[in-house]
């Protein structure tokens, strides 16, 4: 091989490196004429910070206190109702829909007069929720089981318990209608939702005597010849003893509960709700059928005589499925089962 100077080959080194140069070059600008690099991702709305969740303003906390952290997350994040079925033509036009939640347990527990105080209160008949205890709250409600038809209802529903010749005995019909009745038409047509965590008494626990009202009263199931009363009743032999306790369904549309546990809430007047409670609300109407029948001098609930019978309801159905019921069964005027629909 021929001697070459040191100062050619340098340059013929630069040279060569200089056209390896341009060919990449030409390769990006050649590349770069053909693709289009994609677009920059979106932010995702649910974390970025400009758009926080907001609270539902429909189910404020209670009145002077401070609502848990977990009850302020749950009324925040709301599911929206399923898609509005079309009536059907052979639908039952009564505004109902209903839930079947039998008993579950008995303890001497109220967590709605008697809250964080276990064994202050009589006997209590539980139905629906099966962890209800003195120190029940919407949180550990929502996170508990039921016994209730739909299974998402995780309301508590209780009552004294009846006893019969001194032991106790529960009812095996448990059934809790929520209905349209007993206000007008264009009244029932507006029912809002019962707000998430409501809380609500009916009856009377220290009545001394029985009144004239019709709130609650005992009968005999497949006996209709035996009136209504608001104390027990002689129901023949092969029927049953039944108890029917309709709650007000007039919210003042602020509080889930009050001092008395009964005045945020109302029952209608000339089928309408007061000025006082303008919200109307589903009416809750419980009927509990008793294996029991003949004297009532043997009958006593642990509250007291019958007319001392009285029911509390502490609302734990979620959002949307209550949202649903109430628009498809209540506003519309249609008889719906326990799954919601006609």
């Amino acid at each position: 091989m021929p001697h070459v100077p040191s100062s050619r080959l340098r340059r013929r080194v630069w040279i060569a490196a200089l056209a390896v140069a341009g060919v990449a070059a030409s390769a990006v600008t050649a590349n770069a004429m053909f693709f289009t690099p994609p677009a920059p991702p979106q932010a995702n709305p649910a974390s970025s910070p400009a758009a926080p969740v907001t609270a539902n303003t429909t189910t404020p906390p209670q009145t002077g206190t401070t609502a848990p952290p977990a009850e302020t997350t749950k009324a925040a994040v709301v599911a929206q109702p399923k898609a509005q079925e079309p009536i059907p033509p052979n639908a039952v036009r009564v505004a109902e829909f209903v839930a079947e939640c039998p008993f579950t347990h008995r303890l001497p527990d109220d967590p709605i007069v008697l809250p964080n105080l276990p064994g202050a209160s009589h006997m209590h008949s539980f139905f629906g929720n099966a962890s209800t205890n003195a120190h029940s709250d919407v949180t550990s409600l929502s996170k508990a089981t039921s016994t209730c038809s739909p299974k998402v209802d995780l309301s508590s529903y209780w009552v004294p318990t009846l006893l019969v010749d001194g032991q106790p005995v529960e009812p095996t019909g448990t059934t809790f209608y929520y209905l349209g009745e007993g206000v007008r038409d264009d009244v029932t047509a507006r029912i809002q939702p019962l707000p998430y965590g409501l809380r609500i008494v009916a009856g009377n626990a220290k009545a001394t005597a029985a009144d004239n009202t019709t709130m609650s009263r005992w009968s005999c199931l497949h006996a209709g010849h035996v009136g209504a009363s608001k104390d027990f009743v002689n129901c023949p032999a092969g029927t049953m003893i039944e108890s029917y306790l309709d709650f007000p369904q007039c919210w003042n549309g602020k509080d889930l509960d009050s001092a008395d546990h009964k005045s945020h809430m109302s029952y209608p007047v000339a089928g309408d709700c007061p000025a006082t409670h303008p919200v109307p609300v589903p009416k809750l109407r419980q009927v509990l059928r008793y294996p029991a029948s003949g004297d009532p001098a043997r009958f006593k609930l642990s509250s007291g005589p019958g007319f001392t019978m009285h029911g509390d309801f502490f609302n734990v159905w979620p959002e949307a499925e209550m949202a649903q019921r109430v628009r498809d069964c209540i506003n519309r005027i249609v008889k719906c089962g326990a799954d919601g629909r006609p």
